[in-house]
């Protein structure tokens, strides 16, 4: 059978391995396994969520609301925008994939940070199109403007905080950045970790509203997956001007976001208290990451996410290590796919983080 030559090109994303597996492979209980791999709240959700899903179980006959009114509402209110500037889909990954469909083809070129969220380019090679990416691991908008200037791109992906390594651009300097780009280069902004950026240093933080009033070429993600503790509802959102809306909308199947995963993401805009308290935690334990690092002298990237990498040196191997903490029941995420000699750790609780730091410094 033949198949898309497009996809002879393409490696398949590959997830943190699951708890359940981990249980068969090694033969450890559940409750024993920590997963910090992939960057969920280790908090949970809000309480206030798990109740209203309670309530409306009954309703699962029935076919989403495809409007997703409420849902816009409490997202227009929470940045002071419209309805018409937002589209919703089953996490940001899935926006990503109509902002791709919809702008560019195997005749665009892609331009995106050297390590960064993977589905950038697998949705690119999805099209055809063509990947440029910088030299730097962390973003430089200088050299990101040199290319764009050279290159000529249809899109480009800014990732801030960046994933897989943490860094996060200045606001000043992001929106200088944006301000020298010509209206029909498409700019996505992804904000997957915004939440914990500005909880930590509020220079970082990018307004979804200054992008609407300000820039007709400029599209912003957020998802309900890391702060917001729902990575199982799996809810993304995109907020730009009214024009870029409806394009994507063109590319929207009917009834892309669950009955649960809707109402889930709707109350848990109206808990902003457990978005604060568990993001000053999460920044409470980083500082151990960050004296643990500087004890066992290993570099780390300054983290404005929930999340930490570990820069190993060249008498360390990251997969080896990973596969180690994996045995130990710790799962972590091995950058080697990057190719970085590096592994990324989720902040935890404070008792997985200790546990953490006990089997990791036996292995080093």
């Amino acid at each position: 059978m033949k198949f898309n030559k497009k996809l002879e090109s393409m490696n398949t994303y590959e997830t943190a391995k699951p708890i359940e597996l981990v249980v068969r492979e090694f033969g450890i209980e559940s409750k024993d396994i920590m997963k910090l791999a992939s960057n969920e709240n280790p908090y949970g959700c809000s309480p206030k969520v798990q109740k209203s899903i309670v309530n409306i179980i009954s309703c699962m006959a029935l076919y989403p609301d495809d409007s997703m009114i409420k849902l816009k509402i409490a997202l227009s209110n929470r940045f002071e925008i419209e309805v018409e500037n937002i589209i919703i889909g089953s996490g940001s990954d899935q926006v990503i994939e109509f902002i791709m469909h919809s702008k560019a083809n195997a005749n665009s070129k892609i331009l995106i940070n050297s390590v960064t969220f993977a589905m950038y380019e697998i949705y690119a090679k999805h099209v055809g199109a063509e990947v440029i990416k910088t030299t730097s691991i962390e973003h430089n908008l200088e050299e990101f403007y040199t290319l764009y200037q050279d290159q000529n791109p249809d899109i480009i992906f800014l990732c801030t905080p960046n994933n897989p390594t943490g860094d996060a651009l200045g606001s000043m300097e992001l929106f200088s950045f944006l301000d020298k780009i010509d209206s029909d280069t498409l700019v996505v902004i992804d904000g997957a970790y915004m939440e914990y950026a500005q909880a930590k240093d509020n220079s970082k933080k990018v307004d979804p509203k200054l992008i609407v009033s300000k820039y007709e070429n400029v599209i912003y993600l957020g998802t309900f997956s890391k702060a917001y503790g729902l990575g199982g509802m799996r809810v993304g959102y995109g907020v730009a001007n009214e024009n870029i809306i409806k394009e994507l909308y063109k590319l929207r199947p009917p009834f892309n976001i669950t009955t649960l995963s809707l109402e889930a993401a709707s109350v848990a805009l109206e808990d902003e208290e457990f978005v604060h308290k568990t993001s000053s935690l999460n920044f409470q334990e980083m500082d151990r990451y960050e004296d643990f690092a500087l004890k066992q002298k290993i570099n780390i990237t300054n983290s404005y996410t929930n999340f930490v990498t570990f820069h190993l040196n060249q008498n360390q191997n990251s997969s080896k290590i990973s596969y180690q903490l994996l045995s130990k029941g710790i799962i972590v995420r091995d950058l080697h796919s990057y190719d970085m000699n590096a592994i990324r750790v989720t902040v935890g609780t404070n008792k997985q983080n200790s546990k953490f730091f006990l089997a990791f410094k036996k292995l080093l």
